[in-house]
């Protein structure tokens, strides 16, 4: 078997750009549809603005994975940091919280650069709908671990 390699995180075009990623938990455990997991990552993304550099946006959390956008800001921490940093503290806080032994998270994540406010609006418009498709909920509305932190179109 060969061993595992990571993709590379390449730079974006733009120095303001929105980044989309996913996050999954360790071994896909559905352990984030609580609301102790669902405030302790509002937490700390919203810490991330003043002490990071990064704002995050709109996200929805699965049971066993996270989706969420993000934009740095010039002079932001890199994002390979800024992603092992919240996974970090998270992944603390959590276990703590929720009496769960770490790992929380798998090492490797997704990213993706968008290259437009339309690409924004219409990959949200189609993460939001992920615990409608999954039979979580009839309606988004009705799925309480979703929101938006900072608007990242100003």
């Amino acid at each position: 078997m060969s061993p595992r390699r990571h993709l590379p995180h390449v730079s974006s075009y733009s120095d303001n750009p929105i980044v989309f990623f996913t996050a999954c938990t360790h071994r896909r455990k559905p352990i984030l549809s609580d609301a102790q997991c669902h405030e302790i990552l509002k937490t700390v993304w919203a810490e991330s603005s003043f002490r990071d550099g990064w704002w995050v946006g709109h996200y929805v959390l699965m049971p066993d994975h996270v989706h969420f956008f993000a934009r740095p800001e010039v002079g932001a921490r890199l994002l390979t940091k800024w992603v092992q940093m919240w996974k970090g503290v998270t992944s603390r806080r959590i276990a703590r919280a929720c009496h769960l032994s770490p790992p929380i998270w798998q090492a490797e994540y997704f990213d993706r650069y968008l290259r437009s406010a339309e690409s924004y609006s219409q990959k949200w418009d189609y993460v939001e709908q992920n615990p409608v498709r999954a039979g979580l909920v009839q309606r988004i509305e009705d799925w309480p671990y979703r929101g938006v932190i900072h608007d990242l179109m100003l």
